[in-house]
């Protein structure tokens, strides 16, 4: 069950990310509300993982899920550059983030 609250945390990372972006600096109310519901939401569920997760695969696990998909969103809503190179290291972080699971007990 850990690894699916550790799932859906960095979903909500993601969340997070992105809805403080469209915050504008916190002057958009509905987008600042988006990232204090989601950034809560986000460590509640990253807390509940490590309760049966190592903490520091937790982590990593986490972070990387919220960058990858962070890179993602920034490439669909803001045309972002997806060039060689951004997506191979992209490619190399989901590595290193299936490799953690796989390695972990």
């Amino acid at each position: 069950m850990g690894w699916i609250y550790l799932i859906i945390a960095g979903m909500f990372e993601i969340g997070f990310t992105t809805c403080l972006k469209l915050s504008n600096n916190f002057s958009v109310q509905k987008w600042s509300v988006g990232f204090f519901l989601c950034i809560s939401m986000s460590f509640f569920l990253l807390n509940k993982a490590i309760q049966t997760i190592p903490m520091g695969t937790a982590y990593a696990v986490w972070t990387g899920i919220g960058a990858v998909g962070t890179v993602v969103v920034g490439m669909i809503l803001y045309k972002e550059p997806a060039d060689f190179w951004r997506l191979f290291f992209i490619f190399l972080l989901i590595g290193s983030i299936i490799g953690l699971k796989l390695v972990s007990k």
